[in-house]
């Protein structure tokens, strides 16, 4: 095996985790954000998110420019 690869290991949701989940859901925190909190990929946070019916990932909304006319 090469040098420097590391091996990925499956790691269980704990109900800690599945907290901590929500809680960054609730205050809308960036998915790579979070990816790197929990230590694990922004797909399997995203799959775990759509398992517990709640959304991750929230965008800013874009700024409204006013119209001056």
């Amino acid at each position: 095996m090469p040098r420097g690869r590391t091996r990925r290991v499956r790691r269980e949701w704990t109900a800690q985790d599945e907290r901590e989940l929500k809680r960054h859901s609730k205050n809308r925190t960036p998915v790579t954000k979070i990816s790197k909190a929990l230590k694990r990929t922004v797909g399997a946070l995203r799959q775990k998110a759509r398992h517990l019916g709640i959304a991750i990932g929230h965008r800013q909304q874009p700024k409204r420019r006013s119209r001056r006319g």
